[in-house]
C-alpha cells in the first residue's frame, strides 16, 4: 500500500461496535458515513464539502442530541444531513479530521470526497439504515483508488492494491470469506490500516465535534426528479425522470 502508517488492527479490535452503547451504535441504527481525512482541520470540512455551520458539540451525547433537534426542525423529512467533524491523530502523531455524517451518504459522493482528499488521503465507510448496504471507499489525491461493498467485487483505479490486507483481515477478495466474520468490524480495521487512527468508544464519546449541515446533492435543472442510488460496488446510479409543466 502507498505510504500506509503501520497498524496491525484486526476485526477483533472493533468487536465493541456491536455491544458497547456508543455513538457508533446510534450510527448503525440510523445510517451514517464516517470519513477520515489526513492533514485537514475540522473547520475546513464544511467549505470543502459545501456544508453550512451548525454549531459545536462537546462529546457524542451533544452530537446525538443536535441530530435529534436537526430532524425535529426538518419534521423528520430532511433535505440535508448533519455532519460532525473532530480532530484526531494517528499512531505517528499526524493530524486527521474524523467526519461523521449522521444519516447521510458523504462517503458515497464523488465530488465532496474528491475535494476532501485533494493532495491527501481520505478513507470512508458507510451504512444505510434498514436493509443494510455497507460500502468502503479509499481516495488518494482526489482519486478513488479502491471501493467495494462485497470485497470480491471492487472498483477504483487500483482495485487490487489492498488485496493482501483484505486477506489478512478475512475479507476474501476472491470469494465469500469467513461467514462468521463481522465484516463491519473488519472494515473499521481496514480503515485503521490505511490511516493509523484507531476509532474507540472513548474517542467518539469525548471528541468535540464541529457540526454543519450538508444539503442533498443538487439536481441540475428544474424539470425533473433525480433519484440517487448506488450499485453493488458503491458507484452512483442516477435515474432521471422529466415531465412537461
Amino acid at each position: 500500500m502507498t505510504s500506509t502508517p503501520a497498524s496491525s488492527a484486526t476485526a477483533a479490535d472493533y468487536g465493541w461496535i456491536r455491544s458497547a452503547p456508543s455513538l457508533f451504535g446510534h450510527l448503525l441504527s440510523t445510517g451514517y458515513s464516517m470519513v477520515l481525512v489526513r492533514d485537514v482541520l475540522p473547520e475546513q470540512v464544511p467549505g470543502l464539502v459545501g456544508a453550512s455551520p451548525w454549531g459545536s458539540c462537546r462529546g457524542a451525547g451533544e452530537l446525538v442530541d443536535a441530530h435529534g433537534d436537526f430532524l425535529e426542525e426538518c419534521d423528520d423529512d430532511p433535505e440535508s444531513t448533519l455532519l460532525g467533524a473532530s480532530a484526531v491523530r494517528d499512531a505517528e502523531g499526524r493530524d486527521w479530521a474524523l467526519v461523521v455524517d449522521l444519516g447521510g451518504d458523504l462517503g458515497l459522493r464523488p465530488g465532496p470526497m474528491a475535494a476532501l482528499s485533494a493532495g491527501t488521503r481520505a478513507v470512508a465507510h458507510y451504512s444505510n439504515a434498514g436493509k443494510p448496504m455497507d460500502f468502503f471507499h479509499w481516495y488518494e489525491d482526489g482519486e478513488l483508488r479502491t471501493a467495494f461493498e462485497h470485497p470480491a467485487h471492487r472498483d477504483g483505479t487500483t482495485p487490487d492494491e489492498l488485496n493482501g490486507v483484505l486477506r489478512e483481515l478475512g475479507l476474501d477478495p476472491d470469494g465469500d470469506g469467513d461467514p462468521a466474520l463481522d465484516r463491519k468490524a473488519a472494515v473499521l480495521a481496514l480503515t485503521e490500516r490505511l490511516t493509523g487512527v484507531r476509532v474507540t468508544v472513548e474517542l467518539l464519546e469525548a471528541a468535540e465535534y464541529l457540526a454543519s449541515e450538508l444539503p442533498e446533492e443538487p439536481v441540475d435543472g428544474s424539470d425533473g426528479v433525480r433519484i440517487h442510488l448506488v450499485d453493488e460496488h458503491g458507484a452512483p446510479v442516477v435515474i432521471e425522470s422529466t415531465w412537461d409543466r
